[in-house]
């Protein structure tokens, strides 16, 4: 289903609509900062498991966190100070930081180095979902693996047939985020997100 909305002031009942569907197990398509994303709720594990299935992708393969803001991101992560600095000054934005995972994290989302990639992308649409929901959304690319991103959200639904609802906020970009491994001090993908100055 295409719900289309506003992408700078999305209406709250599309945005519980879209919420309704986290909640009930489903996988979600929505507009980011960089590219379209698909999601999950991060607490349902069918809802993961459907999420790795629909995406094509193995479970070995870490998804982000999408937080709303610094206080969620630190419920999640182990934040020292300078980490916590340096995630003032880059976010929101188009970067993934992969930082230690707290309790907080299921078990079953912990890598073999109980690490967690968290991102607060600069868009009012990823943002409302994850506050509607309560808690973040498991999130990944809309692309296929080693290919661009999906621009058009009418072509979300026939390139990923398991997703419920696509929230059209008009074209999307091409672009991913950076990351940055923080337990290493490591930038391991450049993408949109600015390395100069950062550090």
């Amino acid at each position: 289903m295409l719900i289309e909305l506003h992408p700078e002031h999305p209406e709250p009942r599309k945005i519980r609509r879209a919420v309704e569907a986290l909640r009930k197990g489903e996988v979600i398509a929505y507009p980011t900062d960089t590219a379209y994303g698909l999601g999950v709720d991060l607490l349902s594990r069918p809802a993961i498991d459907r999420l790795y299935q629909v995406k094509g992708i193995p479970r070995t393969q870490q998804l982000a966190f999408l937080c709303h803001d610094l206080s969620d991101v630190a419920r999640y992560t182990v934040v020292e100070q300078d980490a916590y600095r340096l995630l003032k000054r880059a976010l929101p934005g188009p970067y993934t930081f992969i930082l230690k995972a707290t309790r907080e994290v299921p078990k079953n989302l912990h890598s073999r180095r109980r690490t967690v990639g968290v991102r607060v992308p600069a868009h009012p649409v990823p943002i409302a979902l994850v506050r509607e929901l309560g808690h973040p959304i498991l999130s990944t690319t809309a692309n296929r693996h080693g290919e661009p991103p999906v621009i058009d959200p009418r072509e979300i639904e026939l390139t990923f047939p398991g997703v419920s609802i696509v929230l059209d906020g008009g074209l999307g970009g091409e672009g991913l985020t950076t990351v940055i491994d923080l337990t290493e001090n490591a930038v391991v993908r450049e993408g949109m997100g600015a390395i100069d100055g950062l550090f």
